[in-house]
């Protein structure tokens, strides 16, 4: 391993901040990542990227990643001045740690960088990283491989510009209610729950402002399941949790402000419906390719017991309320520990 001191220790680069409108929440992420990794194995690089996407200075990446908030509203803003953080290319880092919530850092683009740069890289590969970041794209594949995904209807912008009354019709007859949702982003950025007719266009315009294509999908009476996946070819499952939204849905707000919602975990799930919970969120991470860490989003159908794919998470959040590490922290391996264990599966992968 690179060592240019001579400490004993691996160099980590701790990306963070990046052009997506997560760019607060992976702020936050990394800094509670930034808090859990032991000082005696690693030393952090703190890799910073403003909104612009340009890479900062060392010295403003590491003020911002040792500010003192732990709130997705209340994070400093800061200018980068590179095109690339140059320490990336000095071949003194032993691996990176992205935690890029969203386009730009969760969509494969940098991991299409550190594959470039020959580095290793904790997470999913660029092309399942690509592939689970845009649900159009995972519920193709997923419909393809015969798991079973709530019906959705595919639209962009030129389609709705001309075709405004039939994607309106075509998804009316799904049901109500609806989720509309941009199709590449995450956190629930961009995310409306729709009860009544009279609010599916504002909806669909509102995911359409977060990007050029969309999905409105079937709402479903059902509980939310999330299945924590960690491993390369050979992945384990965390208990599952399940999620109760502290408003209408699991959104934004939800997650990272006010921490309204409610974790079960272990969900209270008989033993049958666990181990499905989690042989499917091995499906589902196979599938895609994943590799290093995934969080599967599930459905249980509160009236059949039937378990329904959402979507995959390559990069999830790292806060210190975040589901991920909380689910595998039940599971027994504690939030250092698992960083540990997601640095040595990005080594691993790597040779």
């Amino acid at each position: 391993m690179t060592d240019p001191q001579g400490t004993g220790k691996q160099r980590v680069a701790l990306i963070f901040g990046g052009r997506s409108g997560e760019h607060e929440v992976s702020i936050v992420s990394a800094r509670s990542v930034d808090r859990a990794l032991d000082r005696e194995k690693y030393e952090v690089v703190p890799v910073a990227i403003d909104r612009r996407g340009r890479w900062a200075d060392s010295d403003t990446a590491r003020r911002v990643l040792e500010e003192s908030s732990d709130r997705a509203d209340d994070v400093v803003r800061f200018e980068g001045h590179y095109k690339l953080d140059p320490r990336l290319l000095e071949g003194t880092i032993d691996v990176a740690f992205p935690v890029l919530h969203g386009p730009y850092g969760e969509d494969g683009t940098i991991q299409g960088l550190f594959e470039m740069l020959d580095l290793a890289y904790v997470g999913c590969d660029a092309a399942s990283s690509a592939l689970c970041m845009d649900k159009i794209f995972s519920k193709r594949m997923l419909d393809h491989a015969g798991l079973p995904t709530p019906a959705w209807v595919e639209l962009d912008g030129r389609l709705w510009a001309e075709d405004r009354d039939g994607v309106v019709e075509r998804s009316l007859a799904l049901g109500l209610p609806l989720f509309v949702k941009p199709a590449r982003l995450g956190s629930s950025v961009g995310i409306s729950k729709v009860s009544e007719e009279a609010d599916l266009v504002a909806a669909i315009e509102l995911a359409l402002d977060h990007g050029e294509r969309a999905l409105v999908e079937k709402g479903l009476d059902a509980r939310e399941i999330e299945v924590a996946m960690l491993g390369n070819q050979h992945p384990r499952a965390a208990v599952p949790g399940e999620i109760v939204p502290g408003h209408d849905f699991y959104d934004y707000e939800d997650k990272y402000v006010d921490s309204a919602c409610e974790l079960l975990a272990p969900a209270p799930l008989d033993a049958d419906t666990t181990a499905a919970a989690q042989n499917l969120g091995a499906r589902v991470f196979r599938l895609f390719g994943c590799s290093g860490m995934a969080r599967v989003d599930l459905f249980l159908d509160r009236d059949d017991n039937q378990l329904w794919v959402s979507e995959v998470n390559t990069i999830p959040g790292f806060t210190s309320i975040s589901m991920y590490p909380r689910l595998w922290g039940l599971s027994g391996l504690e939030y250092p520990a698992l960083l540990d264990e997601l640095i040595r599966l990005a080594i691993k992968q790597h040779l």
